[in-house]
């Protein structure tokens, strides 16, 4: 079945980039029902946007062009016309359509990476519009409030990972610990760290809070507190050659010889404890800090030594340190 098209100026109001005119000179006639019977995409669209009610159309303006078409089936079938809006098309960082390897992800898969939705909303929300005021941090319902589709861009917008990532940060920072932990431990159920019926909420809530402010992905907490949950742990090979290659047997155990002696352990005693010994060794507290780092952590960097200590125990910090001083032996 063919829709035949004749001469004529088509003029569309679109809500973002104003008017747009058609001429139908360009077009071929238009098949409404191909040879297998199915309709056209087209004219598919047309009938069943028009008998669900649909009153406005927002679709990417790679779509510009199939929209004098509907117009015509929807002139021709006496329909109402519904309001056309084109967004900008959202590429990657390459200048090219996004795929996989851009951005082009499904909604669960950012889910999945440790992705909050309120971020993922806000940062998407931003990518073809801003406020007034250019707010990046924008809360969902003031954005509703204030958001009007004539203020869209009509240019194409990049997909930037890396501010996607410092967005997710800024609402991971302002996150309720509780309901974040909550949100964490499926990634450490699927790390191995924990088992179910073994959680210790209470410990992985104060974990959080330390970590809090450095997390860009919930993801991300796994890879900064794996050595809490682990029974042993394997320094990264450049910070074991750079850290550990040196004998530090005598000050590793004296360190725990006056963390034994602590009656009250607590980062404040722990730092007081460290302080006094390099004083005492006449060494700089950089000197020990990163080797004593690296071998209760695996890493170079991450949260300040005492806190580290301090969470780990006494035990686990003996255990940990011992296994340097026996490997001197």
């Amino acid at each position: 079945m063919i829709f035949k098209v004749s001469p004529q100026t088509i003029k569309i109001v679109d809500l973002i980039r104003g008017e747009i005119e058609f001429d139908t000179q360009v077009f071929k006639d238009q098949v409404l029902i191909k040879s297998d019977g199915s309709p056209t995409y087209n004219f598919a669209c047309v009938v069943d946007d028009a008998l669900m009610g649909i009153t406005h159309i927002i679709r990417g303006d790679d779509h510009i062009s199939n929209t004098p078409k509907q117009i015509l089936f929807y002139r021709a079938l006496n329909w109402q016309e519904p309001f056309f809006a084109h967004l900008p098309l959202i590429m990657g960082l390459d200048g090219g359509r996004l795929s996989k390897r851009t951005g082009a992800t499904a909604i669960s898969e950012y889910r999945n990476m440790g992705y909050l939705a309120m971020a993922l909303a806000n940062y998407l929300l931003l990518l073809s519009w801003s406020p007034k005021d250019d707010r990046q941090v924008l809360d969902i319902n003031e954005a509703i409030k204030i958001f009007d589709i004539k203020q869209v861009n009509k240019s194409s917008a990049t997909f930037d990972p890396k501010k996607l990532d410092w967005m997710n940060n800024q609402y991971i920072k302002k996150e309720d610990p509780e309901r974040l932990t909550e949100l964490i431990i499926p990634f450490l159920f699927k790390a191995g760290l924990v088992q179910e019926g073994k959680i210790d909420r209470k410990f992985i809530i104060c974990l959080v809070k330390l970590f809090q402010s450095r997390l860009n992905r919930l993801s991300d907490f796994v890879e900064w507190a794996d050595y809490f949950f682990l029974e042993e742990i394997t320094p990264q090979p450049e910070a074991k050659e750079k850290y550990l290659s040196q004998d530090f047997s005598r000050e590793f155990g004296l360190f725990l010889e006056r963390l034994e002696a602590l009656e009250v352990f607590d980062v404040e005693n722990i730092e007081f404890t460290f302080r006094n010994l390099v004083k005492e060794l006449g060494i700089e507290a950089k000197t020990l800090i990163h080797p004593i780092r690296v071998a209760l952590t695996g890493k170079t960097v991450g949260l300040g030594l005492f806190e580290v200590i301090y969470y780990l125990g006494k035990e686990r910090t003996r255990k940990r340190l011992m296994q340097w001083i026996k490997r001197r032996e």
